[in-house]
């Protein structure tokens, strides 16, 4: 079975553009990069958005808990 993916490396990262990339096992794969830099523009919000927050936690020191409050969005109150 042969796929083609579009997306855009950076900082030795692949990250597709449009659906999500699900490859099992180990395949063999081509990269061919292309001379031309992607702009922003062509980026979509949801995926530059993802890309930002996950760039901001993986840069981050802090100690991820291994369990979290639960909150209720259904209930007003201060949070």
């Amino acid at each position: 079975m042969l796929h083609a993916y579009e997306g855009y490396l950076e900082k030795g990262r692949f990250y597709p553009i449009g659906s999500p990339v699900n490859i099992r096992g180990r395949r063999r794969v081509i990269i061919t990069v292309l001379d031309e830099p992607i702009s922003e523009s062509n980026e979509k919000p949801q995926a530059k958005a993802w890309r930002e927050f996950f760039e901001v936690v993986n840069a981050s020191d802090e100690k991820i808990p291994k369990k979290f409050e639960k909150v209720n969005f259904t209930q007003e109150g201060n949070l």
